[in-house]
């Protein structure tokens, strides 16, 4: 197939995974801030920093109010990574492969793009927020399904698988750092059900993981079983490791990526030696940020590989 359509089938998969994780991110902070007790402080503006996005935010806004936060992650066209640009640049990379996607997958890319557009302002204040976030999490995952159950798993199949992987991974990565961070900022005050008890059963939902955690791990929720169990854990389809995993097995079916599936190894390799569950805070922190560069030279790689610029 053209590099060119390759390409914009492996962005229409990203796009359309960024929107459901960042409609998860914010549906999981909305319903953590307000679990935690009134005495634990935590801004909505974590979640800009979370998704480096200050440079961005700064430009628009000058007060980092939850407005302001959600507006622009849901509804700023100026905003790359908001639903809004993302649905517009997932709905054009699907609108110019109809040819190599199901037809249907257009129509159900149109029908959310509407009811995003109508709709948005719900995503913005409190009273339905969680309805939209919803609706918009179910309607990704309808397409997806479509994919996966009409698309020949050919070429444009692994395009795709490699876009939406290396997608949920980043994405999976900022909400368990937005759980860390929060974990980090709360204070215990001596009652009964505490922030930091609450915290990480709230990543676990924000991922639909915890049954698939409960069955896997058989014990109580704990911040470092949740992290290992995020990160590592080879079942789970949003733990990082299945992630790479994915990636790499999608690669080795496509045509001159070799040194890509080696580099995958390379990293998964060197990821297995670290011991998550003695990761503090801070140091926990970092090895997401390193997670996140990683996939940041994933992404180069793919592209040098396989999407040249002529």
């Amino acid at each position: 197939m053209l590099s060119k359509v390759a390409e914009r089938v492996y962005w229409a998969a990203r796009y359309l995974e960024r929107i459901e994780s960042t409609a998860r991110l914010v549906s999981s902070y909305d319903k953590l801030l307000f679990d935690l007790p009134r005495s634990v402080e935590i801004s909505w503006y974590n979640l800009i920093i979370i998704n480096s996005l200050e440079q961005e935010f700064a430009s628009r806004y000058s007060v980092k109010d939850e407005h302001n936060v959600l507006k622009f992650l849901l509804a700023d066209d100026t905003n790359s990574a908001s639903i809004i640009s993302s649905i517009d640049a997932m709905r054009e990379n699907v609108r110019t492969t109809r040819d190599v996607v199901p037809e249907a997958s257009w129509e159900l890319a149109n029908e959310l793009r509407l009811y995003i557009e109508e709709h948005i302002q719900q995503g913005i204040n409190r009273r339905r927020r969680h309805e939209f976030l919803d609706h918009v999490i179910k309607s990704c995952q309808q397409i997806f399904g479509m994919w996966h159950g009409s698309m020949c798993h050919d070429s444009a199949w692994h395009f795709l698988s490699l876009g939406r992987n290396l997608e949920r991974a980043d994405m999976t990565t900022r909400i368990l750092d937005a759980g860390v961070s929060a974990f980090i900022e709360t204070r215990d005050e001596g009652s009964e059900v505490t922030g930091r008890q609450i915290i990480p059963g709230h990543v676990l939902r924000s991922l639909n993981a915890e049954q698939a955690y409960r069955r896997a791990v058989r014990s109580r929720v704990s911040a470092g079983e949740v992290a290992s169990f995020i990160l590592e854990n080879e079942f789970f389809p949003r733990s990082i490791n299945y992630c790479h995993e994915s990636i790499r097995n999608h690669a080795r079916r496509l045509p001159g990526g070799r040194e890509f599936v080696a580099q995958m190894q390379d990293l998964m390799s060197l990821l297995a030696e670290i011991k998550v569950q003695q990761l503090d805070g801070k140091k926990m922190q970092a090895h997401l940020n390193n997670l996140q560069l990683s996939h940041m030279n994933i992404h180069n790689t793919i592209s040098q590989t396989w999407f040249p610029l002529w």
